[in-house]
């Protein structure tokens, strides 16, 4: 197979970053989310640009996700990153989310998913296990979190973190998943 010098997959994925920041930047206008929508944003917590307090790092030392429903603030989205102001057990926090830093975006009201192959550099050349215990790990946390929403519509943000349910979980539930492998080069 020839080796593809322009890197697609890089492309398509920061073309469907570009979604998230859009849809951010419209939210941080009006302040608000429209109807029913609400956000499950999974990010690696190591990442460059990623700012969190030291004790929501020391919970969640790779990855964590937010929800972005109802209680939020300070909402500011620039062409790399995005800073909301979030509640954990009732004590305020400013994040701070370089789009480069999201695994994965996820909407249940409309079942609208995007998944990310971010890896940070350390794991980037482990044979590939980090990549799908990683994907293993992001779609039960999605899962987790739809059916925690779906129960409870007003639960706190962010205290359903954390996964260990399977790769295709959010594909049986009906999520639409946009998945890059298939312009991915196979070696």
């Amino acid at each position: 197979m020839p080796q593809d010098h322009i890197r697609y997959d890089i492309l398509a994925q920061d073309a469907l970053r570009g979604v998230i920041r859009k849809v951010l930047s419209e939210i941080a206008v009006t302040g608000y989310l429209p109807g029913e929508h609400h956000f499950f944003i999974t990010f690696l917590t190591e990442a460059p640009g990623v700012r969190i307090s030291t004790a929501l790092k020391e919970r969640y030392p790779e990855q964590m996700t937010i929800v972005v429903q109802h209680q939020f603030w300070d909402l500011k989205v620039t062409e790399s990153l995005f800073e909301i102001g979030l509640s954990f057990s009732d004590k305020p926090e400013k994040l701070v989310v370089p789009f480069a830093a999201i695994r994965g975006f996820y909407d249940p009201s409309v079942n609208f998913e995007l998944e990310f192959d971010t890896v940070l550099d350390s794991a980037a050349n482990d044979g590939g296990d980090t990549e799908d215990n990683g994907r293993a790990e992001l779609s039960g946390t999605i899962e987790r979190l739809a059916e925690t929403a779906t129960k409870d519509e007003n639960a706190e943000a962010a205290d359903a973190t954390e996964s260990d349910a399977d790769v295709d979980a959010a594909k049986k539930a009906g999520a639409d998943v946009v998945s890059l492998d298939s312009f991915r080069k196979k070696s």
